[in-house]
């Protein structure tokens, strides 16, 4: 097998994020159920940027997230995502490009236009995302470049992906190159509602061998396995997937592997911001250190660590250097 061109290679849905701060008042004015992820059109997207306050533009998508948290911590990191040949889509591609994030997706050209999700932050750091995913959707088996499957280390699907049938086709398509070329698959259950959609379907991953690493929170290890038990959800899990690691928010991480439990706890964030992409940056932080050979223990201390990061400010981006400190806190070696 090859030396890996890249340490992890991220498949996802590429949205740019739109966000603002508000208050509760203007989510009950516009029937918006707080802390909760809504489907909208482009009309509705268009008429809550009209009354949206201040914005900030943010390249996001729970795999470009990940990527760009990757690249952060001084990794070599790939994405594979759709955007339109619009303002949008170039102002995606060159967030990406801008932190050595290799691109080599196709821009769509007379469909629909980028992706954008209208996310809004209340006072408590609860966001409320309303997301159009346009040009997103429109991933196909031909925007799989082979050559960047097969020279990454890792290649890091998000289950939002699995609804578009072509875009499930091709991840399908990404995990047998990548496989056939010795390397590993991880998936991320993305949300509950995702699982509820596609349960069957994410656990015939893991037990047919198409994916290696699985990352969800314990809210999602309980509907995957429609159990509100949680160390029953868990006892299931550790048969059915090689690898696994379980978000716990606030109480850290749980890695599950070989018959083993490792429990990381996450260390305190005293004043948090906004907790969009915390999970994204986590996976970051894991799947880097994998790359790197680390015990998974340090990949679980590095998850922590960028997920850590971007609750202390708005946006899922990292606005200090990762790999800065994760020397600081000793995690690099």
């Amino acid at each position: 097998m090859t030396t890996p061109v890249f340490d992890v290679l991220t498949i996802g849905n590429a949205i740019v994020d739109v966000l603002a701060q508000t208050d509760d008042a203007f989510l009950v004015a516009n029937h918006l159920t707080k802390g909760s992820m809504h489907l909208i059109d482009a009309a509705e997207a268009e008429r809550l940027y009209d009354l949206m306050g201040p914005t900030q533009l943010v390249s996001g998508g729970c795999a470009g997230n990940t990527a760009a948290g990757v690249a952060s911590l001084g990794g070599r990191a790939a994405f594979i995502g759709k955007v339109a040949a619009d303002d949008l889509g170039r102002f995606y591609r060159h967030d990406l490009n801008a932190v050595g994030i290799a691109y080599p997706t196709i821009d769509l050209n007379g469909g629909p236009p980028t992706a954008r999700s209208m996310i809004l932050i209340t006072p408590d750091t609860e966001r409320t995302m309303n997301t159009f995913l346009g040009a997103c959707q429109e991933l196909t088996p031909d925007d799989i470049d082979r050559e960047t499957v097969e020279g990454a280390a890792i290649t890091y699907l998000e289950g939002y992906l699995w609804d578009p049938p072509k875009a499930k086709e091709a991840f399908r398509q990404a995990s047998r190159i990548a496989h056939g070329a010795g390397r590993k698959v991880a998936i991320t259950l993305s949300d509950s509602f995702c699982v509820d959609r596609y349960r069957g379907e994410f656990v015939g991953l893991l037990k047919t061998g198409a994916v290696d690493i699985l990352f969800a929170n314990h809210h999602e290890v309980m509907a995957l396995y429609q159990t509100s038990d949680f160390e029953t959800a868990l006892k299931l899990l550790h048969v059915d997937a090689p690898l696994a690691i379980v978000t716990l928010g606030p109480d850290g991480s749980m890695v599950l592997a070989d018959g083993d439990r490792i429990n990381v706890p996450a260390p305190p964030v005293p004043d948090i911001v906004d907790k969009t992409g915390a999970g994204d940056l986590y996976a970051a932080g894991f799947l880097f250190g994998l790359a790197k050979g680390a015990s998974h223990q340090r990949c679980a201390e590095l998850g922590s660590l960028a997920a850590g990061e971007i609750l202390t400010h708005i946006g899922a981006r990292p606005q200090h250097p990762l790999h800065d400190l994760a020397e600081q806190r000793g995690l690099l070696d």
